[in-house]
């Protein structure tokens, strides 16, 4: 299968999917129960990619620790008033065996849904998990040097980050799973990459998940690197990812690896193999809310940019409907799916869901849709699929005052999309929350003795402007609070 040189990735709940499909069915569903049309209906989408979040099997004893811990009790109570035992299953990310949960329907089921998706042109990605592992996974028992021990002094100073392990050949104290700025988590135990044979043994946990998914989306991926490991445990390490990338590849040349990276740390896994890299720094800087430190973010090279997963919100974050205001959002949605990379976006967020989901729980409640986001989200989904955004060439534009004082020209970010065809988008947004006007310097030498047409994809707007004028003094843009607008210019006959 190819994909497009920039693609969509849609990320999916899968047990909060799987507890709503067996209240349809009146029965426990499985991969097997997802219907075609909801498959047929990432296609219409324009989705290249699937992550299918928290298939992997977990074990009792993270659900007992996700069922007792007071403040996550609170919070899960905050997410479902009518809260029941059930409802919480254990972190996704406490694993307890790389194989698919028995509940939906394991190793073959998913064998299955991924032969669907395929026939669809739907790539799957899956959940890789490198810091830790549950606390009871099977290494416990057979190899505990693969994982960070400790002693009683320290976890008499640390309680919060280690804990004592009962096993069949005898108890230790071991590391809760952490990065070296909060306190660990205790559903799970860290790993030790210091230990040549704990890389080894992921090395081999990584292709055994390439033969059933084709990317995996890893988990705080920052926290192997050397250097981090080193100022979290004071324990020295040997690279990680480039051998664990490269090997992988040896047997599956295609494979993706996507990294939820964070500290500036984007470019180094980059380096080190990854395809892509989340990046959280566009992300905060539309939060705040100011044009031009994200135009500023815009301006590294595609070879930096082209490898970054753009989103405006994802399972770790708060949803975008809950922390952008109207308007606000939409601009933010513009600014970052028409920028250059991955386009990440999160099942919920074309209805303007508001409430986050714990990936402990396995029911969401009920969100009515907010039809002002669904049918701007549509907009906004028609202009991704057009080949010029998904396989063409992306530029920054340059914005200048309109007269002599207009201060407000620096709110604006602008960009433009051009293929081999000439098939040409503008995206212009005034991001700020008053009247901004600005002149735009479009990058093309044909405008000159041509009339052209600009027709807003998002509010089905048309106008007609002089090549000449366009040439010589750019294009006048005046735009209310937070307006982003999406052209396609074509040459008028």
């Amino acid at each position: 299968m190819s994909t497009p040189r920039y693609p969509l990735l849609y990320q999916i709940n899968t047990r909060a999917w799987m507890t709503e499909l067996s209240n349809a069915l009146g029965r426990k569903a499985t991969l097997d129960d997802i219907p075609d049309r909801e498959l047929d209906r990432f296609v219409d989408f324009g989705c290249d990619w699937i992550w299918l979040l928290s298939v992997w099997q977990t074990g009792p004893a993270g659900r007992h620790v996700s069922r007792t811990q007071t403040g996550w009790r609170r919070e899960f109570e905050e997410t479902l008033p009518d809260l029941h035992e059930e409802d919480i299953a254990g972190s996704g990310f406490a694993v307890a065996d790389y194989s698919v949960s028995v509940d939906l329907c394991g190793n073959a089921g998913l064998a299955r849904l991924r032969e669907r998706m395929r026939q669809r042109g739907l790539r799957l990605m899956l959940d890789f998990v490198p810091n830790h592992m549950a606390l009871d996974h099977p290494w416990v028992e057979d190899h505990p040097e693969y994982f960070i021990q400790g002693n009683e002094d320290i976890a008499a100073r640390e309680p919060q980050n280690y804990t004592h392990v009962t096993r069949r050949h005898g108890d230790l104290i071991l590391a809760h799973g952490r990065d070296p700025y909060f306190p660990g988590w205790p559903d799970t135990l860290q790993l030790n990459y210091g230990n040549p044979a704990l890389q080894e043994a992921m090395i081999g946990e990584l292709i055994k998940i390439a033969s059933q998914c084709d990317g995996v989306r890893c988990d705080m991926a920052m926290l192997a690197l050397p250097e981090v490991f080193q100022r979290t445990w004071g324990v020295s390490a040997q690279p990680f990812w480039p051998r664990a990338t490269q090997r992988v590849r040896e047997q599956f040349p295609e494979f993706c690896f996507m990294g939820e990276v964070y500290w500036d740390l984007e470019w180094t896994l980059q380096q080190q193999g990854f395809d892509y890299a989340y990046d959280k720094r566009l992300y905060d800087r539309l939060r705040e809310g100011h044009a031009r430190p994200v135009r500023e973010h815009l301006y590294a090279g595609l070879d930096y940019q082209d490898k970054l997963a753009r989103f405006l919100e994802n399972h770790d974050e708060p949803r975008s409907a809950a922390v952008f205001p109207p308007g606000m959002h939409e601009a933010a949605a513009v600014i970052t799916f028409l920028a250059p990379g991955l386009r990440f976006l999160h099942e919920g967020q074309f209805e303007g869901r508001t409430k986050r989901i714990s990936p402990h729980l396995i029911r969401r409640p009920h969100e009515p849709v907010n039809a002002t986001l669904s049918e701007f989200y549509a907009r906004l989904r028609s202009v991704l699929r057009m080949s010029a955004v998904r396989d063409g060439q992306w530029r920054l534009l340059e914005c200048v005052p309109a007269w002599e004082g207009n201060w407000t020209w620096d709110c604006f970010v602008a960009y433009v999309w051009e293929n081999a065809q000439n098939e040409r988008v503008l995206a212009v947004v005034n991001y700020a929350a008053h009247q901004s006007q600005c002149c735009l310097r479009l990058p093309f030498s044909d405008l000159g003795g041509n009339r052209w047409r600009l027709e807003n994809q998002m509010q089905f707007e048309t106008y007609d402007r002089d090549g000449n004028d366009l040439q010589s003094h750019g294009l006048y843009v005046d735009m209310t609070p937070w307006q982003a607008n999406v052209y396609t210019l074509t040459r008028k006959l």
